[in-house]
Parts: structure tokens; sequence; C-alpha cells
């Protein structure tokens, strides 16, 4: 099959697009609404959370709404063995003046360019392209890697690109998407679910537990051990479990360090500082530093990590029943990402708040917890974010059936009606 066959075999040009999938309406309207201008478009996320079907999502959008020409959109999905040859930028290159000599496109022309970090040097292809003023192109690309933003693509293109990072579905998504009810029980299990969609469909739990063993083992291995050539696969192995039986939990890179150490892992700092960044980078999990709520700063050492999506920790373990706080705890860290805050662990006088989030100068301040089943809990709670002295909100989110409302300001809420 040569380089055309394979291209009319993906592309809409004389076909219509037969999987659109679930409308994410919230990252299919940032993506629509920052078009028809010359900054490149970056999509980021981890695997399976939807980046290409939002992708042809908007190429359907151009086709049917925009009335662009079928032939001007051009769509490379690096996930799929038949783009295998496409390997560095000089076959890309090539690939795209193939696409246009044969097609003979008329005016703008849209490239979308899916899981582009797996070509050598793209960047370079995307840098010419963009500034090219003999031809116009519309970009948009996608990357299961963050380090996308934070080196390559932030050298070369200066500023002039828009992001937008896709999370897995949200609680919102997940009753929209199986029709159900917002209501404690169907909280629950999402709880348990997670955010991946493919899993909705597996009846039988061993059909989801290996599911999301095999997308786990999916990101390690090609996000993390051959980008980054691991070789103690070991120790990585074991980092991944500490931070599954970990969420949640304050520690330090040199206390991990020490734990692993004493269960035979050979590490140091460095090599643990660098693991837990790739796993980052790869969209596995997420790290939540600590802010003196007082001085109104960063603080170095302790920090938290929560996982990208909650079915890796619940298929993964066994301690959902005892460890139903994490869990919680999770998905409100997940959601205010969702929401485009920056999450942080607060601290004030040495007592922990669970988050700050902050946005667009604005904040709140939030504590998570299981239920506020005595007199020392509800205190406990409440009385955290009760010392914190600002006119910004403040919320205590728990699984509760009863709403125990407004306590001096600070309000109770059900953590089904406080997550979106």
């Amino acid at each position: 099959m040569d380089i055309l066959d394979i291209l009319k075999k993906y592309n809409f040009w004389d076909k219509p697009i037969l999987e659109l999938g679930y409308l994410r309406t919230r990252y299919f309207q940032q993506i629509s609404h920052s078009l028809n201008n010359s900054l490149v478009k970056v999509i980021l996320g981890q695997r399976r959370a939807g980046k290409s079907y939002l992708l042809r999502m908007i190429i359907h959008y151009l086709q049917h709404e925009m009335q662009v020409p079928s032939q001007n959109i051009l769509y490379i999905n690096k996930d799929l063995h038949d783009f295998a040859f496409i390997t560095n930028r000089y076959v890309l290159m090539d690939v795209i003046n193939q696409y246009q000599s044969a097609m003979k496109p008329n005016g703008k022309i849209y490239l979308f360019l899916d899981e582009i970090q797996e070509i050598e040097e793209w960047e370079y292809v995307i840098n010419s392209l963009s500034q090219d003023y003999t031809q116009q192109y519309e970009i948009v690309i996608t990357g299961s890697n963050a380090n996308l933003l934070s080196s390559e693509l932030a050298t070369y293109l200066g500023g002039r690109y828009v992001e937008c990072t896709v999370y897995p579905f949200s609680y919102a998504e997940y009753l929209d998407y199986k029709n159900l009810t917002r209501k404690k029980e169907t909280f629950l299990h999402y709880l348990t679910m997670g955010g991946i969609p493919e899993i909705y469909h597996l009846a039988h739990i061993e059909m989801q537990q290996n599911y999301i063993a095999t997308l786990k083992d999916s990101i390690v291995l090609r996000d993390i051990i051959h980008r980054h050539a691991i070789r103690d696969v070991y120790l990585l192995e074991k980092i991944i479990d500490f931070l599954l039986d970990s969420v949640g939990s304050l520690f330090s890179i040199s206390s991990v360090c020490d734990t692993l150490n004493k269960a035979s892992a050979n590490c140091n700092y460095e090599t643990i500082s660098n693991y837990l960044r790739f796993l980052q980078e790869a969209f596995f999990i997420h790290e939540c530093e600590r802010f003196d709520v007082k001085g109104k700063r960063i603080l170095t050492g302790e920090r938290k990590y929560y996982l990208n999506d909650l079915a890796f920790k619940y298929f993964s373990t066994s301690s959902f029943d005892m460890g139903l706080n994490r869990f919680l705890e999770n998905a409100i860290y997940l959601d205010l990402r969702r929401k485009g805050y920056s999450v942080y662990v607060g601290n004030m006088n040495n007592k922990e708040v669970d988050f700050v989030a902050e946005k667009a100068g604005e904040r709140m301040y939030l504590q998570v917890a299981y239920l506020l089943n005595n007199e020392n809990v509800l205190h406990r709670e409440f009385d955290n974010l009760a010392a914190i002295r600002d006119h910004y909100p403040k919320y205590v989110i728990t699984l509760d059936d009863v709403n125990f409302g407004n306590r001096e300001g600070i309000m109770h809420k059900q953590a089904w009606e406080f997550i979106d």
C-alpha cells in the first residue's frame, strides 16, 4: 500500500466519519472557538482519554458546519500501524507534500496530527508550516506527553499556540453518557469505574481489570520506558505501586526513596525524582504542592500525588472500602483541574487544608471528608477552614446523606452535588 492509499483509507475525502463518539462539549467548544487563526492548537492528555475522537468531531464540524472542502483536511494518526513509516520530520513533510500534490486543495489546509510525539523532530515541521506565508495552514496536534509544551513546542513556537488538556470523563459526562441520575449511588459507582469510556462497555470486572492493566502498561511502556530508555523497570513498577497505595498522602521524595530501599529497591533521590516527573508527563499522576496560606507562598519538601483516573487505583488494589476518602479526594482534585484551577495542599499554622484552588485571581478552600459522623470530625473539618480569615469561599465536601448547611460561612456540600 503506497502513501496515498494509506491517506485515502484514513481520511474522509470520499466517505463520512463513522465513529464520532460522545460529544465532549467542554473540549469541543474550546478547540472549535480557537480556530481560524495562525495559532497551533495543542491537545494533550493521557492515552485513551478521547483525543482522537475529539479530532474527528472537529473535522466533522469543519466539513458540515463550516463547509470546508474535505480535500482541504489531512488527518494522520500515529497510533495506527499504517502510519508507522512516518518516523521523522522528513518523512512527515514528504507525506504532506504528496497529499497536496494529489488532492490539490484550494485555500487553507487543515492539518490534524494525532500522537505527534511519535515523530522525531516533528516540531521543525509544525514551526515551518505555521509560519509559511505562501500557504495558509490551520494545525491541530495531539500528544500523550506534557513535555511537548514544556520543551520542544514552547521552544520552537515561542507562544504561538493554544493548549487544551483533555481529562477522562467527568462525573457529569459519565451521567450523560450512561443516561443516569445525579445521586450518591451513581457517584460511588463513578469513583470505582473512573472516566475512561471504553471500560463502561465491559460487563465483567475481570475484563475491566484486564483493560485497565493493559492501559497502564501501554502508558508505562510507550510513554515512559521507551521514551526515556528506562533500565530499572522494577523500580518504576515499585514507584507506581507506592503511588497507588499513597494517593492523597503527603510525602517527600526522600521518604519514598527510604521506603523503597527498605523494600530492596536500589534507588536514589535523583532517580525517584526523574521517574515521578516521567509519570506526570505521561498524565498518569499529578503533583500537588503545599501552599502556605498565611505567607502566600509555595512550600518545598512534602507534596501529594493524585491519579489522572481513579480506575487505576480501584482495579489495581482491593482497598476501595477502606480508602474511600482517598478516592473522593482524588475525584475532587480532578474536578478542580478540569475547571481550570491551579490546586495546592493548604498549610495554615501547621494545620492542613486539603485544597487551595486558584483561577483568574479568585480562590477557594476545600476540606474533603468521608463522613461527618461525630462532633470531633465536624470540628476538625470546619475549624481548619474557620482559621482562614479572608473572604474567599470555603467548602467541606463529604459523602453524608444529610446536608449540614452553612456553619459560620463555611458551606457543606455533598460530593455528587458539588462535582461536575
